[in-house]
């Protein structure tokens, strides 16, 4: 293709692009004008992330942790030192935004591309946001938005990658590392990326060995991201890899994979209706059926990598882990994906009237800005306890004298952003990230270490700090319950146990 006849391609992309950062930039402020925008504690927490690095009695890379992958806290941690950007989470939303308009442009891009359609583009950048789910949750700090985008920017790199030659796969590379290094739902999306990649480049007449070569080195960048990261869990946490102490395992679908599998259909289901996910049925055999009949649209096949994301639910809820509806929301981006995907490679006649029903049905299904939709309600659970945690938050600024508060940041992150607001900044707080200094009041008790102790006692069956205190009836001793409210219960220390204080706030 001369470069002349790119044009038009590369401008449309960028029209749908523009188009999906506009609606996401739209509902960024809507949701924020109502409130919305940190109602999930695990919004909040990712704000703690990313500030703790620079903000912490012991500031350094240690604060990145060990439980979730770093490029997300890495991005927004410089911006989150503005009290102003870490409060409001606004530069965590810009994030989000872009990261799905990146997206769009990817998905774009691909379609025009391989087939030159530009409805089969438009509906993919629609199908992206018109689910209010996905809408709502790119206009919050959540780390899925960046999910999405490096997903499909790989996919897109990826398909231009094979054909270019496979040649240096520097490009699709970085852009699987840094999916990698946003949510673990990369990494089955990963490996099933890959595979699907070799068989493309068998499809397009590779010699078997040159093919096996390019995926090993295409795979070599994201393997060396994740074993990065797995050295840095044991620098940290003295394990190679955390896989227990988040949930308590309640789920009963534990030890059950194919009652697992119906929770993650059911979740699919409620967050997007029957006929956005058939379609996407439908679409992965047209898909298949492509990549078998012609070879030169065979990278198309590509995007069925995204529903290999469904792997972690399955994992996560075989072993117990409570049931989020949050979990199959990459699926929805799957479908949508695949969807878009097979109108390309339609008969041109029938590409127009298949996006827009395609794209009708998804929003009669379930309406943008629909107050009423899963991920919202689920992202709500937190706020009857947070205006019961008032009455903590009260006694502390009433109170507060600048000694140390020891707080579990794995249970109450979302806590410490709230008490943000008063004034309270994290180097206050003892918790995980601190190391030695932290397991030793554990074992020890608190006292002579931290004026204050927060402890969550419901949530998850209650944290670390509420399980050490059941088990040792004197851990708290020197200490007196003084607040509560919202699982959260406060001591502080006693007169004669007294800890060290940070000076003046």
């Amino acid at each position: 293709m001369n470069p002349a006849a790119r044009v038009t391609p590369r401008i449309t992309a960028l029209i749908v692009a523009a188009g999906v950062l506009l609606a996401g930039t739209v509902a960024a402020l809507h949701y924020t004008a109502i409130g919305l925008a940190l109602s999930h504690y695990d919004a909040r927490a990712h704000l703690v992330v990313a500030r703790r690095i620079l903000d912490s009695m012991m500031p350094g890379w240690q604060q990145i942790g060990a439980v979730w992958l770093p490029l997300p806290h890495v991005l927004n941690m410089l911006p989150v030192q503005i009290d102003a950007l870490y409060r409001s989470g606004a530069s965590a939303i810009a994030i989000s935004v872009l990261s799905m308009t990146a997206g769009a442009w990817a998905l774009a891009s691909l379609v025009l591309r391989t087939t030159g359609s530009v409805s089969a583009a438009a509906a993919g950048g629609t199908l992206l946001l018109a689910n209010p789910n996905i809408l709502y949750l790119q206009s919050t700090p959540m780390t899925e938005p960046l999910l999405f985008g490096t997903i499909l920017v790989s996919v897109w790199l990826t398909a231009r990658w094979i054909e270019d030659g496979a040649a240096k796969p520097a490009a699709p590379g970085w852009a699987l590392t840094a999916a990698c290094m946003t949510r673990y739902e990369a990494w089955p999306f990963t490996a099933a990326l890959i595979v699907l990649t070799f068989l493309v480049l068998l499809r397009r007449s590779v010699h078997l060995r040159a093919a096996a070569h390019a995926c090993v080195r295409l795979a070599a960048y994201p393997a060396a991201a994740v074993v990065l990261f797995i050295l840095n869990s044991r620098w940290t946490t003295g394990n190679w890899f955390l896989t227990s102490g988040f949930f308590v395992a309640e789920n009963e679908a534990l030890g059950n994979a194919r009652l697992a599998w119906e929770q993650i259909r059911e979740g699919l289901y409620l967050l997007s209706g029957p006929y956005t996910v058939r379609p996407a049925y439908a679409g992965a055999v047209i898909l298949v059926a492509t990549f078998v009949l012609a070879r030169s649209r065979a990278t198309l096949v590509l995007v069925l990598a995204t529903a290999a994301m469904a792997a972690l639910p399955l994992y996560a809820y075989f072993q117990g882990h409570p049931f989020r509806i949050r979990y199959s929301v990459p699926l929805v981006i799957a479908c949508a994906t695949i969807t878009a995907a097979a109108i390309a490679v339609l008969p041109r006649w029938v590409r127009g009237a298949a996006a827009a029903l395609a794209v009708a049905a998804a929003i009669v299904q379930t309406a943008p800005f629909d107050r009423s939709a899963p991920l919202i309600a689920e992202a709500q659970r937190d706020a009857e306890n947070m205006r019961a945690r008032a009455a903590v938050t009260s006694y502390l600024e009433e109170h507060y004298d600048g000694r140390l508060v020891m707080m579990s940041m794995g249970s109450l992150a979302h806590y410490m952003h709230d008490l943000s607001r008063s004034g309270f900044r994290l180097r206050e707080f003892l918790h995980e990230g601190i190391g030695d200094v932290w397991v030793f009041a554990v074992l020890v008790g608190p006292r002579g270490h931290v004026g204050w102790v927060a402890i969550e006692e419901q949530a998850e069956g209650g944290d670390a700090l509420f399980h050490r205190s059941q088990e040792d009836p004197h851990w708290l001793d020197g200490f007196e319950r003084v607040a509560e409210g919202g699982g959260v219960a406060l001591y502080r220390a006693s007169p004669g146990g007294r800890g060290p204080g940070t000076g003046d706030r």
